[in-house]
């Protein structure tokens, strides 16, 4: 059986990137969170947001530590399976990559050190001050990977000389395009995937009849903030979506399974789209729908996928119902969201048993809605690796299907043996829950054992170094 070099470098790639999206997607939100419950802690000097500040940065160690581990391969294998793809974007990909070390990684670990073991050690100011960094350099990693794939989705400020992209506008290659509404976009995700983890938490918690002061906390600031941000990320896809049509309007046709740009387009709830025969099976649609969403026109027209030969076509299934598994995660959050603050306004919230089941039971949604959105956003620019600059068929090392496949599956029992370790401590730490009353701050800096939470950050970095 001949092996295709490039599908195999390309399921590489994706496996680990969709291992490794799940990590900083929570680790993004819940460092926010983490800092939000110090400013309160502060302000209304109640030992409920100091207890839970603590508790959850026991998960963002271990969260973070796995975070970093998955995401070093990313990094490695831009040289071993894609050289091509250094050597043409090099020169632009590489500095906005390096940017990031230098700017967000570099503060993350130098105030996580003051977040995790700080605790009686430094005062409750330089603490959350400490905490608020953090939060701060996790998002602003986030700037700098999704500006460079950004510039890969719409790649302006260059100019290409023999093949090879040089920077001419570094102002507008960060700044290019698509870059503002995928990072509104991801940065949105991140937060709600983590309000939905805080929010099961806090169900979980009342469910089982303990921790509940602190389980009222965790729903209350998750419901209230869902309720804005969920809403908020339906307006925030809308627009991406606007800008995704002016500048990659095949991956919109994708998108919508919209194959003929001569007639309106429909949306398909459910379709089963054939890329041999042109066309959809099985169609369940609103009529003139998709026309209506992104032309904002009940007869507007929009290219379809026929318009382009079908090798400038991106992997249909994929994008098609990668984008419907995160409408369906976001009208979910939406509804929930709302309905929680209709319990709330009710005075029915806590005791509601079939909806916090319902909560307890849906933490995974937006880790599902963020790899699906990652999947249509990488699979939609196919057969572009850098859009109308570099194919990935063109991007590969010379690297045989043999060791592709051979190292695809070391990394697939690796990372599931990473995973399932630090699934199972962070289930540990969360049903042991928030420890019980806080120590005071004292002035000094006395010597003394660990705490649970230094602790439990001491294990993670063992285990992470």
């Amino acid at each position: 059986m001949d092996l295709d070099p490039v599908l195999l470098a390309r399921i590489q790639f994706a496996f680990t990137v969709t291992f490794h999206i799940i990590f900083p997607s929570f680790t993004i939100g819940l460092s926010a969170y983490i800092a939000t419950l110090g400013v309160m802690w502060l302000r209304t000097d109640d030992e409920r947001y100091h207890r839970l500040m603590r508790f959850w940065t026991k998960i963002f160690a271990v969260s973070f530590a796995m975070g970093v581990v998955s995401g070093i391969v990313l990094s490695y294998q831009f040289g071993t399976n894609w050289s091509r793809f250094s050597v043409v974007a090099g020169n632009v990909v590489g500095p906005l990559i390096g940017y990031e070390v230098l700017t967000a990684f570099f503060l993350e670990a130098t105030f996580l050190g003051i977040l995790l073991f700080g605790f009686n050690r430094v005062p409750p100011w330089l603490y959350v001050l400490s905490a608020a960094i953090v939060a701060t350099g996790t998002a602003m990693s986030a700037f700098w990977i999704l500006s460079a794939n950004s510039w890969m989705q719409t790649p302006t400020g260059h100019e290409v000389r023999d093949g090879i992209a040089y920077p001419v506008d570094w102002l507008t290659i960060v700044f290019n395009p698509s870059f503002p509404y995928r990072l509104a976009h991801m940065l949105n995700a991140a937060y709600l995937t983590t309000g939905f983890v805080v929010i099961a938490v806090g169900a979980r918690y009342l469910l089982a009849g303990k921790h509940i002061e602190d389980a009222k906390v965790m729903l209350q600031m998750g419901i209230g903030l869902m309720a804005i941000l969920a809403p908020l990320q339906l307006f925030v896809g809308d627009q991406h979506g606007l800008n995704t049509l002016k500048y990659q309007p095949i991956k919109v046709a994708a998108m919508e399974g919209h194959w003929d740009g001569s007639k309106p387009a429909d949306f398909h709830i459910f379709a089963w789209p054939d890329e041999k025969a042109e066309r959809n099976w099985f169609e369940i649609s609103i009529p003139h729908g998709s026309s209506l969403i992104l032309t904002h026109s009940w007869d507007g027209l929009v290219p379809g996928l026929k318009s382009v030969p079908p090798d400038q076509r991106p992997p249909l299934l994929n994008v098609f119902f990668g984008f419907r598994i995160m409408l369906a995660v976001g009208f979910y959050m939406i509804a929930a969201a709302l309905f929680g603050v209709f319990l709330w306004w009710r005075d029915r919230l806590f005791d509601t048993d079939w909806y916090l089941r319902i909560l307890s039971m849906t933490w995974w949604t937006g880790f599902v809605g963020v790899i699906a959105g990652w999947v249509v956003t990488e699979s939609g620019r196919q057969p572009w690796l850098v859009h109308d600059i570099l194919r990935t068929a063109d991007a590969i090392s010379p690297v045989p299907a043999t060791s592709l496949l051979g190292t695809l599956a070391l990394f697939v029992v690796c990372y599931g043996i990473v995973f399932s370790m630090g699934i199972y401590y962070i289930n540990r730490l969360i049903n042991k829950g928030p420890e019980g009353r806080a120590l005071e701050e004292p002035e000094g800096l006395p010597s003394r054992p660990l705490t649970g939470a230094e602790g439990a950050a001491r294990d993670a970095i063992g285990q992470r170094g």
